[in-house]
């Protein structure tokens, strides 16, 4: 006689629509599960968005909080991702203000420049890993000195890899705007690395 499936290998199988409405009826292993699923990806977004770490897991916590609070207002017509993305959106945008008022209280009091990004420490890597560092370092920057609704778009669409439509619901912006927003970061951010583009 075969031992039933565990508890935790049908949990991974479902859907984070059917996760999510499991969590409504009062299963926190279902939320726990979705946090497993997208904290990594959201980190990712948000670091790409906002240029620091520790802003990022700030933001990807306060994301998971709205999600615990705001369960109820999920609708199962919606996608998970693109309401969790939404929600990450908006409150990457909010921590974007809160670097800057930061930024200009530093300037101000010490006359300091605005805060450097951490390279990774490349004493023991090959030049290749370095090089590619550096890339992954300028490419960084360059991100951080788009305009804020060109960079979400380009890192949702390029880097996050999320459709069109998807774009848009979490944008709330239409169709066209988002194609543009995206094809205007795009040649804003290949002008400034282009330098690392090779033919």
């Amino acid at each position: 006689m075969n031992a039933p499936e565990p508890k935790v290998s049908l949990m991974n199988e479902r859907t984070d629509e059917q996760l999510m409405s499991q969590f409504q009826q009062g299963d926190e292993s279902a939320y726990a599960l979705l946090v497993r699923r997208y904290k990594d990806e959201l980190t990712n977004f948000d670091f790409r968005f906002l240029g620091d770490w520790d802003e990022a897991e700030d933001v990807v916590q306060e994301t998971f909080v709205r999600v615990f609070r705001k369960k109820s207002s999920f609708k199962d017509i919606a996608k998970f991702s693109t309401w969790v993305y939404t929600i990450a959106s908006n409150l990457a945008k909010s921590g974007l203000r809160r670097m800057a008022i930061r930024r200009f209280v530093r300037l101000g009091a010490r006359g300091e420049e605005g805060p450097e990004f951490d390279l990774p420490d490349t004493d023991a890597r090959t030049d290749e890993t370095a090089e590619q560092a550096m890339r992954e370092q300028r490419i960084q920057e360059a991100l951080g000195k788009l305009p804020a609704d060109f960079r979400q778009v380009v890192i949702l669409r390029d880097i996050q890899d999320l459709s069109y439509d998807e774009i848009v619901e979490i944008t709330g912006e239409v169709m066209g705007t988002v194609k543009s927003r995206i094809n205007r970061g795009r040649a804003l951010l290949r002008d400034l690395v282009r330098d690392l583009i090779r033919d």
